[in-house]
């Protein structure tokens, strides 16, 4: 991946720190679960399909802020750190050259394939 793409997902990494600084959660709550959505692959023990949508649903931006937003009008915490969390780990999953996925295996994602 191009490093200007590395460092863009960088400061949107940043950007979920400083995020979940603004909210009243301990430190450790953010490295307890900052790897939490990459329990999605378990959907690939059910076939290439269900891994990469259900993976691709835990690691997209969009519903990240969505839930990040929803969190924040409503006022839920629990809500904003759903976000937070999804959306750091997909930047933090795409600093390390790791896209969406498709259909066709887990090595072939958005940025390319894994490995080559």
């Amino acid at each position: 991946m191009k490093t200007v793409l590395k460092l863009e997902e960088t400061a949107l990494f940043i950007l979920g720190i400083f995020l979940f600084n603004r909210l009243n959660f301990e430190w450790w709550w953010f490295l307890a679960l900052i790897l939490a959505p990459d329990l999605s692959m378990i959907g690939y023990a059910f076939g290439n399909k269900v891994g990469a949508v259900l993976y691709n649903l835990f690691h997209h931006k969009g519903i990240a802020i969505l839930l990040y937003v929803l969190g924040f009008y409503l006022k839920n915490e629990l809500l904003q750190l759903a976000g937070i969390i999804l959306f750091s780990h997909s930047a933090m999953d795409r600093i390390f050259g790791y896209g969406l996925k498709y259909e066709k295996g887990f090595k072939y994602t958005h940025l390319g394939e894994i490995g080559k």
